[in-house]
């Protein structure tokens, strides 16, 4: 049976600010980014990662994995919670005897409940033997439903997005430790989160994390990671209703915990792990279209890092990640300023 720990008690990070310009390289017209603040959240587990964040009922819910290292048995999902985005608290924990939950979403149901896909893995021996997704749902954040098991053996659905009273998500097979299965994603839909249909099969013959957004036309937009080559590429996606066929672009960029959003202006912005950054892996934000990824920020990071949770509020970008730089494999919360093209 699944289960829900009891919270530890509240943690008060110190907020450090930083507060320098960096120029900025863009697929837009150059501008400067600045950098309000960052500071590490959380750090209660031997290793905390990959990252999601929601604003949801004025207050921010951040969510994480918690284990003892980065693929280890009995991960469990972190939620913590914070008013000013300053002092954190722990507001649950999710966990399931066995499985190592990882790779939480956070998205927003119809009907206004907060909503958490995960990836539920079981290891034998320091080897993955078998997954399959999980879903969760919360009215307030704190309270959550025990994880249940969605689409089938060997799945990863690894974000969902909503449109039109819709979720949609890409689901992959193969990777992610198992053996002896061949890469293959598929998109599917659901009204309800908990029952989905497949749309269509994709041409993703390197599938791994992808991510989905809708332009205001409805198009539909995935950024997905590409693990044919090494380093890792990318592949730009685009599809219009029903969704059925697909528009792919190759990007030579590796990419590791895609996300992206649509700023209100038109831009695309996106984070990711940036493998040749300074010889080492770096979390970066960086500006995105239908053909190009270019970084034009990179977090204080290293090592371990990226799975970012993105978040407009307040004409700042508020971004969720983990990162290693500092030893220890923890959550930061970091604060960005775009200016207008």
């Amino acid at each position: 049976m699944s289960s829900i720990a009891t919270p530890p008690p509240p943690r008060r990070p110190v907020f450090l600010l930083v507060g320098f310009l960096l120029a900025c390289r863009s697929v837009a017209p150059a501008a400067e980014a600045d950098l309000l603040s960052v500071a590490k959240i959380w750090d209660a587990a031997p290793h905390n990662a990959f990252t999601d964040l929601i604003r949801f009922r004025e207050r921010w819910f951040c969510t994480f994995r918690e284990g003892q290292s980065h693929a280890s048995p009995g991960g469990v999902v972190r939620v913590i919670v914070s008013d000013d985005g300053k002092t954190w608290s722990s507001a649950a924990a999710l966990t399931e005897p066995g499985v190592d939950l990882r790779d939480p979403k956070f998205s927003l149901t119809p009907a206004g409940r907060l909503m958490m896909v995960m990836g539920g893995s079981i290891l034998e021996a320091g080897n993955y033997v078998g997954r399959q997704p999980r879903v969760s749902f919360s009215d307030d954040g704190r309270v959550w439903e025990s994880p249940r098991r969605i689409l089938a053996s060997g799945d990863w659905l690894w974000r969902v997005t909503w449109l039109n009273g819709r979720a949609y998500g890409v689901s992959y097979q193969g990777g992610g430790g198992l053996r002896g299965v061949k890469r293959s994603a598929s998109l599917y839909e659901s009204a309800d989160g908990v029952a989905w249909r497949l749309v269509t099969p994709l041409d993703l013959p390197g599938a791994s994390e992808t991510t989905l957004r809708f332009l205001p036309s409805g198009e539909m937009i995935a950024l997905s990671v590409d693990m044919r080559t090494q380093p890792r590429s990318t592949r730009i996606g685009s599809s219009l209703p029903p969704y059925r066929d697909w528009s792919w672009r190759d990007v030579p960029y590796a990419l590791g915990g895609p996300n992206f959003l649509l700023l209100p202006d038109g831009r695309w912005i996106a984070s990711t792990r940036n493998y040749a950054a300074e010889g080492s892996s770096h979390t970066v934000m960086a500006w995105m279209n239908r053909d190009s990824i270019r970084p034009f920020l990179t977090l204080p990071s290293g090592g371990d890092t990226s799975y970012a949770g993105l978040v407009r509020q307040d004409d700042a970008l508020w971004v969720s990640y983990y990162s290693s730089h500092e030893g220890k494999s923890a959550i930061y919360l970091a604060r960005i300023r775009v200016p207008a093209p």
